[in-house]
């Protein structure tokens, strides 16, 4: 029998009792769906999982997100295309470059933001092990999405109900002016639109949905649009919405991508950081979500 212990006095659950390697029978499984839906992210410790170990738990909750960002001719994918390669590694599992295309991009992963908000259909959950980790330094931060919208002031919680928000991960790099898109690479990444707000269906909680991917809301002016999400974001993020994971080898941590944010922090490149991730789809986009809602 699972037990789960919240670590944060609003959301996050360490989980206790389940070898992630094994597969779940379906009270297991029930008892990791009630966890997320209450806590919005999960951390299993020592979970000594491979790649394979890792989609396979992560099928248990839907289709696969498969990686579709080109890297150009030249690069070789070190994982499976299941599998998303948050590390700092080359083709050889060699450091990269500092001025490596593929670590410029990673750069933007520093800002808040929500998986696959860039896409129609984004990402429900999120599944992150830690393979290799820095002596210090690359933490992954965590917001609570629901605490933030419970929070708002009844008048900003009326101004935005119905609002849609432009997702563009072509936008959220030229922040920080990363520009090194070809012809074919940005009209396969067009904006996608998501609600603002949504009611989360296993919680039945309102949520605010959000990431540095957006970059306008549907009728309203660019400036202002901008200047709402950015205080939005700032809102979000103040420090008692948010839990700080300290990475241990052998971690796995599981989130819910419609009611958190997440990002990762900075650490001395000059060491080994080796993260794998699995992502599983929506059943529909965040659009067609809230209007189910």
């Amino acid at each position: 029998m699972i037990e789960v212990k919240q670590l944060h006095p609003l959301f996050v659950g360490e989980v206790s009792g389940v070898d992630l390697r094994q597969a779940a029978d379906a009270k297991t499984f029930d008892a990791i769906v009630e966890a997320i839906d209450r806590c919005a992210v999960l951390v299993f410790r020592d979970q000594d999982i491979d790649d394979g170990q890792q989609m396979e738990f992560s099928r248990m909750f839907g289709e696969l997100v498969t990686t579709s960002l080109t890297l150009r001719p030249g690069y070789t994918p070190r994982l499976d295309p299941r599998m998303t390669d948050i590390s700092n590694l080359d083709e050889e599992n060699r450091v990269l470059e500092a001025n490596d295309r593929r670590r410029l991009y990673a750069l933007a992963n520093r800002f808040w933001h929500t998986d696959n908000a860039f896409r129609k259909i984004p990402a429900r959950y999120s599944m992150l092990s830690a393979r290799v980790i820095p002596p210090e330094g690359g933490e992954t931060e965590f917001a609570d999405m629901r605490a933030a919208y419970d929070a708002l002031r009844g008048r900003t919680k009326r101004e935005i109900e119905g609002l849609v928000a432009m997702h563009s991960i072509i936008y959220s790099r030229e922040v920080i002016g990363f520009t090194d898109y070809s012809k074919e690479e940005r009209e396969g990444l067009p904006s996608a639109p998501h609600a603002m707000v949504r009611t989360h269906p296993g919680s039945g909680r309102k949520t605010l949905y959000l990431a540095s991917y957006a970059h306008d809301i549907q009728g309203m002016p660019t400036p202002e649009a901008r200047m709402l999400l950015h205080d939005l974001i700032e809102h979000s993020t103040q420090r008692q919405f948010v839990y700080t994971h300290r990475w241990r080898v052998g971690d796995l941590v599981m989130w819910d991508d419609r009611c958190t944010m997440h990002r990762a922090r900075d650490y001395d490149r000059s060491y080994t950081r080796d993260l794998h991730r699995t992502a599983v789809l929506e059943e529909a986009s965040a659009l067609g979500q809230a209007r189910v809602a």
